[in-house]
């Protein structure tokens, strides 16, 4: 806490900050304004909700402070940037961002809010460096809405991949360099993304739908026909990483392929 203590313009703010981020690390079943506080042992949740709707600190900068704590203990050269979104099911429709969406946190489509995070991996561990609430096109083209909610009108609407894109050019402005970026298939299919990443020397290994065309200098095909197109011999087994259950292994294989458009290589196949 010391090292974000600038960012809060009065000491009250600071402390409470404190008491909840030490409540969120805590072994509580359910993680609110009321069940924080009592773990706290305020009388009330009414601190706790002044400090996150009405308290006077700076929430942008705190995650870069986040940031190059995180890199600064977790350092690894050989570390990578994993983006990947995930929600909060909630109740009624004034919560910024919600809507019925899918999230992956109820396995379906609920009533949800999403973000989208930037996590650092590497040998020594990983944890999250930045965040970017998903805002719905049934928030930005709501300009009443939106201010009722206490935001700007002038917010554009941006995909899960722009967020991606723009939290890792974020990573990659501040002076940190990695040499992979992976994701799931709503990053993998989205040519913006993938051509940021190759304009800024990142490789990545993003997943593509089966459905997926990839051009190859053989002319296009569907991802899960070339795959089956491969020769035994091109594959290899190799693990990535270790999991709750042991070695996480895929098989992979290199393809060349050709065009600005090209969904990335290398590839993996689904783990046997």
């Amino acid at each position: 806490m010391g090292r974000i203590a600038g960012r809060f313009s009065r000491v009250e703010p600071r402390l409470r900050a404190g008491r909840l981020v030490l409540g969120l690390l805590s072994d509580l079943p359910r993680k609110n304004c009321w069940t924080i506080a009592e773990w706290a042992g305020e009388a009330s949740p009414h601190g706790m909700q002044h400090l996150l709707c009405r308290a006077v600190w700076d929430a942008d900068a705190i995650p870069d402070d986040v940031r190059e704590y995180v890199v600064e203990h977790l350092r690894d050269e050989a570390a990578v940037l994993v983006v990947d979104e995930t929600g909060d099911v909630k109740k009624g429709t004034r919560t910024v961002g919600v809507q019925r969406q899918y999230t992956g946190t109820a396995g379906r489509i609920e009533n949800a809010q999403v973000a989208v995070y930037l996590v650092y991996a590497g040998e020594r561990g990983h944890a999250a460096v930045d965040r970017e609430l998903y805002l719905p096109r049934s928030w930005t083209c709501d300009p009443a809405r939106f201010r009722a909610a206490g935001l700007g009108g002038d917010t554009a609407f941006a995909t899960k991949p722009d967020l991606a894109r723009t939290m890792i050019e974020r990573f990659l402005d501040a002076g940190h360099r990695v040499g992979w970026v992976t994701g799931d298939e709503v990053y993998g299919s989205n040519p913006a993304l993938r051509a940021a990443l190759e304009e800024r020397g990142i490789g990545y290994v993003l997943a593509v739908a089966c459905s997926a065309e990839v051009a190859t200098q053989g002319g296009k095909f569907r991802a899960d026909v070339l795959a089956k197109r491969l020769p035994k011999r091109a594959w290899q087994k190799l693990s990535a990483g270790r999991g709750a259950k042991g070695h996480r292994f895929y098989d992979w294989a290199v393809i060349d392929l050709a065009g600005p458009d090209r969904p990335g290589s290398p590839a993996a196949a689904d783990p046997p």
